[in-house]
């Protein structure tokens, strides 16, 4: 991650695109591999998860210090991600509750938001008029998406802790 920020920051903006791909290539590669040869761990779910957050919300910080990504998406996307931490955050304080599975909303933002990226970097070295179209269309879906899962994971939530106060039991 530090050679793809350093490469954006001194605007080596086509280095950026190509490690920002590799990344993402061989993070798929690792969970793949991780499936088939059956090497998942616990450490591993919590931490892939987090290493993706972590290198998107850089990037979107990034590009946003660039220029390059409104400040508007850049603050949606970290504030819906701040929330989700501090939710997750006191519901395993208050109340044990350790499952925060991503829903179908989520890895959708996620989707949009790894295209956005990818899409504002490739704009910088080739600026045709379909490239900048998708750049502002995966960024309007990243402000979307970034609304409805964060609506959608706390409609989740609610869901689960009224399940587990109508039951008497806590969710451990």
């Amino acid at each position: 991650m530090p050679f793809l920020v350093a490469a954006i920051l001194e605007g080596r903006y086509g280095l950026g695109f190509w490690l920002f791909v590799v990344a993402g290539l061989t993070d798929a590669l690792d969970g793949t591999l991780a499936r088939m040869l059956h090497q998942s761990t616990a450490l591993g779910q919590y931490l892939d998860p987090v290493a993706d957050k972590l290198l998107l919300s850089t990037l979107f910080l990034v590009l946003t210090h660039k220029g390059l990504i409104p400040a508007t998406v850049t603050a949606f996307v970290f504030g819906r991600d701040l929330g989700i931490l501090v939710v997750a955050a006191l519901l395993y304080a208050a109340v044990g509750m350790r499952e925060f599975s991503p829903s179908i909303f989520g890895k959708a933002n996620t989707v949009v938001q790894v295209t956005a990226v990818g899409v504002v970097l490739l704009e910088q070295r080739f600026a045709a008029p379909w490239v900048a179209t998708l750049r502002l269309l995966a960024l309007d879906a990243t402000m979307v998406l970034t609304v409805v899962s964060g609506l959608h994971y706390t409609w989740l939530t609610a869901r689960k802790l009224g399940r587990a106060s109508g039951n008497g039991a806590g969710s451990r």
